[in-house]
This record gives structure tokens, C-alpha cells and sequence, in this order.
């Protein structure tokens, strides 16, 4: 396994929870980084000095960073809060009447209409005061998400005011005005308008924003952004913008260290953990428990960290399923086990978009894989995984099984230790991997039967023969020199009693 590449920026750290966000949010993806790009222009043609652009461009990339907190709040509102989030928060800065007529028509839209009404009756009762809760611990938990990164004062401060209005009808409505700070008032521009410019192009957001200036939005930012004209949303219809966005940070750019990326790793693990009551804390659990494994398997240090790394944020995309599916009591339907497959997928993309995090991607999006084939997302197989992916499947789990969860109780960890010996006994798992996990719980380790007395590497460079892969691309993968290989396949020929690759 490599070691990251290179120095991690922390705004690539930032962005890469800003597509999250996206993710999370159900907004087209980069829409944190367009926020970001269009506010920081808007600050730099007002003239404000480069310490505040680059408050603006945090604040701009992480406005969505407590999305994950109370989703079981919007689920009970709206039924699915994927379908319902990107509407309500493209009516939120516009009237009241507006957001209570979109919010009337997304709530529980595919229940039957007797239903329907009965759920927003229940709603009414204290939706307000449930509401305003609801902003202040996304204000919270962005606040201290952006504290655990390392981000400036200033941006804490405006990541508390997230949803405050321009004419104090926000959420919790304790500001209005110019009592909102100011970067919180530019991103609202730019979040606007680039909901609306997606929507509709740069004439529809311009309406957008005219319509709101003085009720929603602060009037003189909007005056601002709309005498840019059409060239403010330059460059921002590309592929993508992350590189754009990237060189755009104002400021002297600081990098993350090795102790800030943990903290950073660690605020992304808790963001994805919030979206379910019954998974806080467990990414930081596979972490400590994937990386005791790594030890007890004589992994490499480096492996060790990487892997504990990747396990951090591999659950990254589990914030683009609905709350509904994880806290379903019964069986999932075949589309909703599509979408936690999926979500394993959406974790590898997003990781990969920042190049210093690019080596954590492939493994992070690999925890759901099995020796079989029947995992996800790519159905790889054993041959396919490296000691380390094998390691995060068994972690994850392991503290699975020890965690509640809505369709059953948390096991005990000898019944957990149990079941995760049936899944390597039946090949889903690594049977070395299940035992390295066993041994970091504390469980006792079973038996591992081999084939013809054949070592753990013997079984490695036989799985990858059985593949039809030659000796020079066997000492590849497994970071071993051609003529050690060729030692391990006439070993295998030896112990199994043949003489040919087809044999063994």
C-alpha cells in the first residue's frame, strides 16, 4: 500500500466534505464549490481584504456542513427528506408563503392524500419551535465540524449563523441584518444564485436574486453580485470545477499536517455517523478496530495508518440514502439494497476527487466487498483485494454487529465473534482477516484450515494462479520480487502434489 500523495491541502479537505454535502443535501454535485467560487467573487469585486474572501470561500464551501444532524426531524416532516431537501432549501431565502406552499407539496408526496394530512397536522404542533431546534443544531454541528478542521474563528462564527434571513424570519431568527456576519450573507447570494443558474440559467437567477433582495438576502450583496452580470458564473459550467475552485482560495492556501488530517478524517467520519442515531460513532470505531487488526496481522506501520485512515471516512456515502432505509425495522426492498450498495461507490468518488486523499479512495470504497464476489460495489472477489480491504470488511463488520441497529438488537461479542467466523468459514470473509479482527476484540481466534497445509502467502499467490496471472504480476501485487514467487508457486506445486498451474 502506498502512503498519501504528497500534502493535503486543507481546502481539498473542506471540498471533499462540501461534495458530501452535496451528496447529502441531494443538490447537484459541486454546489458547495460553486458557492464557494461565486461568493468569493462577489467578495473580491466589493473589496473586502483577503483574510475575510477566504472566510467567505470556507463558508461558502461547508454551508451545508450540519445537513447530517436531525435527519430523523426532516424524515418525520417530509417522509423522504432526499426528495423534499433540494426544494425547501431552493424556497428557504425566498417568502413565507412560498417555502409553506413548497413544504405543504414535498411532505410525505408519495403517501396517500387521508395520510398525508394527518402527518402535517401532527407537524403543526410545535413545527416552528421543532424547526428552529433543528437550525441551531445544524449551526452546531457545522460550527464544530469547521473547530475540528482547523478553520479560523471568523468561519466558526459565521458557520453558526447558517440560516439566519436578512429580515430576521430565518432560523433561529435570533439575527437579522447586518447583525448576520457578513460571509454568511455573501454565500446566501451565491447559494441562490447557483440553485437558480442550475435551475434555469443566468437570467432566472437574476430574477431570483432581485425578488429576494430586502426579505431573504442582504440587498446591497445582491446589487453587488448582479452588476457582475452574466460573467460572474463564468468557467462554472465545466466538467468540473474542483480544480478552478482549488486555485481560487484566497489566502496563503495552508496545508494539513499529519495530526490536523486525523482531525479532519475524524470531523468527516462524525458528519456521515450523524445521519443515523444508530451509527454515531462507528467509523471511529472500525477505524481503532481495523487498525489494531492491521497490528495483530503484522501489517506494516504504514498500512496500519492508511488503513485506520480509510476507515475513518469509508462510510462517507451513506449520507446519500435516506434515514428512512437505515431506520426500516423490516427487510429492504430491492431498490432500497441498491442504494446502501451504493453508497459504498459514492465514498470512493468523493474521497478521489482530492488528489492527497486519492490513496484512501479505492479502499474506503471496497469495505462492502466479499471473497465470493458478493459484495459491492464492484463484486470483487478475493484475488481482487488487498490484505487491507479484506482487514476493513471484517472491522466493519465486527462493530456492526456489536452496534443496535433498527432491525435488531447489538450482539453480544461472543455472538458477533460467532457470526463473523460463519462468514469466513462460508468465504465471504478472510478467514486471516476475521481472525486479526477477532484478536484486536479481544475474541479468541479459530482455526484457519488451509488447503494441502499451504501458508497464508502459499493461499495468496495460489488464489491469484487460479486467476491465470503470471509470476512477475503475482510479485506485483503482492510487493514481492519475481523470484520469491516463483519460491511460493513451486512450494504450492510441491505441498498439493502437482506440477502444472492447471493442478494447482
Amino acid at each position: 500500500m502506498t502512503d498519501l500523495s504528497g500534502p493535503l491541502r486543507l481546502a481539498e479537505a473542506a471540498g471533499v466534505l462540501s461534495l458530501a454535502t452535496d451528496l447529502a443535501m441531494a443538490q447537484p454535485l459541486e454546489h458547495g464549490l460553486r458557492t464557494a467560487m461565486l461568493a468569493v467573487r462577489l467578495a473580491q469585486a466589493m473589496g473586502l481584504p483577503e483574510d475575510e474572501q477566504a472566510t467567505v470561500f470556507y463558508t461558502g464551501l461547508l454551508h451545508f456542513a450540519g445537513c447530517t444532524a436531525d435527519s430523523e426531524v426532516d424524515a418525520r416532516f417530509f417522509g423522504d427528506e432526499m426528495a423534499a431537501r433540494p426544494q425547501m432549501m431552493a424556497a428557504f431565502l425566498g417568502s413565507r408563503l412560498g417555502l409553506m406552499k413548497t413544504g405543504m407539496r414535498v411532505a410525505h408526496a408519495d403517501s396517500p392524500p387521508l395520510a398525508r394530512a394527518a402527518v402535517m397536522a401532527r407537524s403543526a404542533v410545535g413545527g416552528i419551535a421543532e424547526f428552529r431546534k433543528w437550525a441551531r443544531g445544524h449551526c452546531d454541528v457545522a460550527r464544530l465540524l469547521g473547530a475540528r478542521m482547523g478553520l479560523t474563528g471568523p468561519v466558526q462564527n459565521a458557520l453558526r449563523h447558517l440560516y439566519e434571513r436578512w429580515d430576521g424570519k430565518g432560523m433561529p431568527g435570533e439575527l437579522r441584518g447586518d447583525q448576520i456576519p457578513l460571509p454568511v450573507r455573501l454565500m446566501q447570494v451565491a447559494q441562490d444564485a447557483d440553485m437558480a443558474w442550475q435551475d434555469g440559467g443566468a437570467a432566472a437567477a437574476s430574477e431570483v436574486l432581485a425578488q429576494r433582495a430586502g426579505s431573504g438576502l442582504d440587498p446591497a450583496a445582491v446589487a453587488a453580485f448582479l452588476a457582475l452580470g452574466d460573467q460572474v458564473y463564468a468557467g462554472l459550467d465545466a466538467a468540473s470545477v474542483w480544480d478552478e475552485v482549488m486555485r481560487a482560495e484566497p489566502g496563503p492556501q495552508p496545508v494539513v499536517g499529519p495530526a490536523r488530517l486525523d482531525a479532519c478524517l475524524s470531523a468527516v467520519a462524525d458528519f456521515a455517523d450523524l445521519k443515523s442515531m444508530w451509527t454515531i460513532g462507528h467509523s471511529r470505531g472500525v477505524a481503532d478496530l481495523a487498525a489494531q487488526a492491521a497490528a495483530e496481522a503484522g501489517r506494516p506501520a504504514g498500512d496500519e495508518v492508511l488503513l485506520r485512515r480509510a476507515a475513518l471516512v469509508h462510510d462517507i456515502g451513506r449520507v446519500t440514502v435516506p434515514f428512512s432505509v437505515w431506520a426500516k425495522p423490516g427487510p429492504l426492498t430491492r431498490g432500497e439494497r441498491e442504494l446502501v450498495r451504493l453508497h459504498a461507490y459514492h465514498s470512493e468518488r468523493v474521497l478521489d476527487a482530492a488528489d492527497g486523499l486519492r490513496p484512501l479512495a479505492r479502499l474506503a470504497g471496497s469495505h462492502g466487498e466479499r471473497c465470493d464476489g458478493s459484495g459491492y460495489h464492484r463484486g470483487s472477489r478475493a484475488a481482487d483485494l488487498p490484505p487491507a480491504a479484506r482487514l476493513l470488511a471484517a472491522a466493519d463488520c465486527y462493530h456492526a454487529m456489536r452496534e443496535h441497529r433498527a432491525y435488531r438488537p447489538a450482539l453480544s461479542p461472543a455472538a458477533a465473534a460467532d457470526e463473523l467466523c460463519r462468514e469466513g468459514d462460508a468465504g465471504r470473509l478472510a478467514p486471516d482477516a476475521v481472525n486479526a479482527v477477532l484478536a484486536a476484540a479481544g475474541q479468541p481466534r479459530q482455526p484457519m484450515p488451509r488447503p494441502a497445509g499451504l501458508s497464508e502467502r502459499e493461499c495468496e499467490v495460489l488464489m491469484l494462479l487460479a486467476r491465470g496471472m503470471a509470476t512477475k504480476q503475482i510479485a506485483r501485487q503482492l510487493g514481492i520480487s519475481p523470484k520469491t514467487c516463483d519460491h511460493h508457486i513451486q512450494s504450492v506445486y510441491a505441498k498439493a502434489g502437482v506440477s502444472s498451474r492447471a493442478g494447482a
